[in-house]
């Protein structure tokens, strides 16, 4: 490597470092989220598949809080430094691709300044390990391509099986793959050649403990997430939402340039076929699928994760690679130069308001219900109420809750979902012993709410315990205790994917 392109992977490699130090102290102070607080007890009881998502966030979850312990900051911090070998692998994969270090670089540094990356990392979903492993297998497929030697087929295959370990949405890169090796002449061979269908057979050795977990739950997890958008169910209003939504996640300057790079990809503005057609088809295959989606049911911002891979890539190339005309060149300039500090600002910003309601005068925005601010002194008075009524275990009536309460109260109480028990199929339940004492139930106060008389024989509200940040008052739980049920504590309704 030649001193000027050491200068640059090295300067490249600091700001990236920079901006996981930034996340590292921002996980640290931000409260957990309820679908972290769900995940968190996933990790508790590790299996090959969840109602929801197969294993990847769990296990990613499991791995920092043995090292950081059970705390916001331990749940977060193996996520968080994925985003290393991610950066990594996209670095690679531009400078493979399109010859450029530049390219590499800004591509490397573009993805870690969207908030698809910088918030994605941060707070743990599925998308999280689906980002870093989405890079890893553009890296792989352009090593193939690099190459032309058979055995990057394998790791092809481990990225596509980590992905899939991630979130089933990696599905729709085999038909990327396919339509790439079709699409460009000179790579047909490898449809005939025995290292293609090799990988395959590794990503799905990586993905049988998901298969086998499905085929013993009545495939619940496939038929719940593949059955989301129904045909008959059209309602285009939602397609509204994709462009804005992406416009904030990407950051409106990196999606600006995205935009521009996948335009100039398509005009054969810059790069040879065989990247142009890989970007290309990395990033609209699976959008296809999701404006479809969009169509029928609500496509959310963060399910975009794997595109952006190849969206920043085509970000890159045109910062760098097109000539464009005057007045397009300065709106380049001008993105290439602010792309960074106005991410890193939006992402300073949005921790800010997440943790304190500050910058919308303390009033209800879209984190208040998701980020768990004031569940500390929620917790503590809920545990209050169950040491004064005896209550050997508390149960709430969503997972959200269950999360929270889980994470907050004092390690060894009884804590349960009282319904939806498909959710915690791989957890041991609470014992008899436990059950058969008051319970404590725990939740949202909602008009129209089922009366618990139907369900126990003595229902006894106990207090309200509130949730608020700032002055800002969330949610108010009320507490009720429970004895004498009419029938089981808890209602073993099957999901809708199984009636």
């Amino acid at each position: 490597m030649k001193s000027g392109e050491a200068r640059v992977a090295l300067n490249t490699g600091l700001a990236i470092l920079g901006l996981v130090a930034l996340r590292l102290i921002a996980a640290a102070f931000t409260p957990i989220t309820f679908d972290e607080a769900y995940y968190w007890m996933w990790s508790k009881h590790l299996a090959g598949g969840f109602y929801d998502h197969p294993p990847g966030v769990a296990v990613v979850i499991r791995l920092g809080t043995l090292i950081a312990g059970d705390t916001e900051f331990g749940v977060r911090l193996v996520s968080i430094l994925l985003a290393l070998p991610m950066s990594w692998a996209i670095y690679q994969a531009a400078a493979i691709l399109f010859g450029s270090r530049r390219v590499a670089a800004s591509s490397a540094i573009l993805l870690n300044i969207t908030l698809m990356a910088a918030v994605g990392t941060m707070i743990v979903t599925p998308d999280a390990p689906l980002l870093v492993a989405s890079s890893l297998l553009l890296f792989a497929l352009a090593k193939v391509l690099q190459t032309g030697r058979g055995v990057w087929w394998l790791a092809v295959g481990a990225a596509a099986g980590c992905a899939l370990l991630s979130k089933y949405t990696a599905l729709f890169f085999g038909p990327a793959i396919l339509i790439w090796l079709v699409a460009v002449p000179k790579l047909r061979h490898w449809l005939i050649s025995p290292w293609l269908y090799l990988g395959g057979l590794v990503a799905l050795a990586l993905f049988a403990p998901v298969i086998l977990w499905n085929g013993d739950h009545h495939w619940v997890s496939f038929i719940k997430q593949m059955g989301r958008a129904r045909i008959e169910d059209f309602r285009p209003v939602f397609i509204a939402e994709l462009i804005p939504t992406q416009i904030i996640f990407a950051t409106p300057l990196v999606w600006m340039l995205g935009a521009m790079g996948l335009y100039a990809l398509f005009r054969q503005r810059a790069g040879a076929r065989p990247a142009r057609v890989l970007v290309n088809t990395m990033f609209w295959v699976i959008v296809a699928y999701f404006v479809w989606h969009s169509l029928h049911a609500r496509v959310e911002a963060n399910w975009f994760a794997p595109v952006y891979p190849a969206f920043v890539i085509a970000a890159a190339v045109a910062a760098h690679l097109v000539e464009w005309e005057p007045r397009w060149q300065r709106v380049v300039d001008f993105c290439r130069r602010w792309a960074a500090p106005g991410g890193v600002l939006m992402f300073i910003l949005l921790v800010v308001q997440a943790d304190t309601g500050m910058l919308s005068g303390y009033r209800r925005d879209a984190t208040v219900r998701s980020v768990g601010i004031g569940w500390r002194e929620t917790a503590a008075a809920i545990e209050a109420a169950r040491a004064r009524t005896g209550a050997t275990c508390v149960l709430a009536s969503d997972y959200g809750t269950t999360g929270w309460l889980a994470f907050h109260l004092p390690k060894g109480t009884c804590v349960a979902q009282q319904n939806q028990r498909i959710r915690w199929v791989n957890m041991p339940e609470p014992d008899a012993a436990q059950l058969a004492g008051p319970l404590l139930y725990v939740r949202e106060v909602f008009p129209g709410d089922a009366p618990l008389q139907d369900m126990f024989a003595r229902v006894e509200k106990v207090g309200e315990v509130e949730r608020k940040r700032g002055p800002l008052l969330i949610e108010t739980y009320a507490l009720h205790l429970l004895e004498g049920p009419k029938g089981e504590v808890f209602d073993r309704t099957p999901p809708p994917e199984l009636q």
